[in-house]
């Protein structure tokens, strides 16, 4: 239960960030923003670890950081910006919905867990109605934010499965920060040339956003989901991803003033129920 408890105050936290980011793209670039809500993260983590006198990871614990800084600093952050110029926060967060699929199967390629048969039917259910919801959706498709979305899901479902078999011995806050500390050189250099020409034009709404992707969804978040994961399960604990469309909803509604339609609404209905199952043969 410590785990799932963990769990859910990540997804909670990680539910605003589409939202957010979706504020954040109006005024800053999607380079940019990657790199910038990094660089401000990994001060925070390497503040962090220097006060706490976290030891150095291993040698064997390098490879495994690198794979979370692709999936998780750069590669979910980088493709959700980029597909939110082409399609609305709420669509984006539909998919969200998939995640709990492929943070499984890397779970399972990655973390050594082997769940049981009808927890991929629940799970498959569950990543089918949204794949059907969204491809049904023809005013609202974008092929190329789709496509962007899609691979977003993918990396990060990596770089959670990575993440949570690395928390299980060195704790959840020391995986996301050391993975940004890694991950800091390069992401410093990228913001530094994509820094932009003007920042007369860019709305306190989108600074704002820019600071909850770079503390909460970035550093803090990462605390309690992969303490969760590693607790509760990687397959587990990761249905709770498909409570994130429901959250992520109501906020984009709130803070964007964007149309939620009935349909979107029973869809993620749908899916959230599917948890209830899978959690029983996780």
């Amino acid at each position: 239960m410590r785990g799932w408890g963990s769990g859910l105050i990540g997804v909670i936290i990680f539910s605003a960030s589409l939202p957010a980011t979706r504020i954040a793209v109006t005024g800053f670039e999607p380079v940019f923003l990657t790199s910038a809500r990094a660089v401000i993260a990994a001060i925070l983590g390497v503040i962090l670890l220097a006060l706490l006198k976290q030891s150095r990871p291993k040698a064997k614990d390098v490879p495994p950081l690198l794979i979370v800084a692709f999936g998780v600093v750069v590669g979910f952050p980088l493709l959700t910006a980029m597909a939110l110029q082409y399609i609305t926060a709420g669509h984006s967060i539909i998919f969200i919905g998939l995640l709990p699929l492929t943070t499984a199967i890397f779970g399972v390629l990655r973390g050594g867990e082997t769940p049981k048969p009808m927890f991929w039917v629940f799970s498959g259910f569950g990543g089918l109605a949204v794949a059907a919801y969204a491809l049904s959706q023809d005013a609202q498709i974008s092929v190329q934010g789709d496509l962007l979305m899609v691979g977003a899901i993918t990396v990060c479902g990596l770089g959670y499965a990575e993440g949570a078999t690395l928390s299980r011995r060195m704790g959840g806050w020391q995986v996301i920060s050391w993975a940004l500390v890694l991950s800091l050189p390069i992401m410093a250099a990228i913001a530094i040339v994509a820094l932009p020409n003007s920042w007369s034009g860019i709305s306190p709404a989108a600074w704002i956003s820019l600071g909850y992707v770079s503390i909460f969804s970035m550093l803090v978040g990462f605390v309690f989901w992969y303490r969760g994961l590693a607790l509760g399960g990687i397959a587990g604990v990761g249905q709770l991803q498909l409570l994130q469309p429901f959250f992520g909803l109501m906020l984009a509604a709130l803070l964007l003033g964007e149309a939620i339609a009935p349909s979107m609404v029973a869809v993620t209905l749908f899916v959230v129920s599917c948890v209830v199952g899978a959690k029983r043969f996780a």
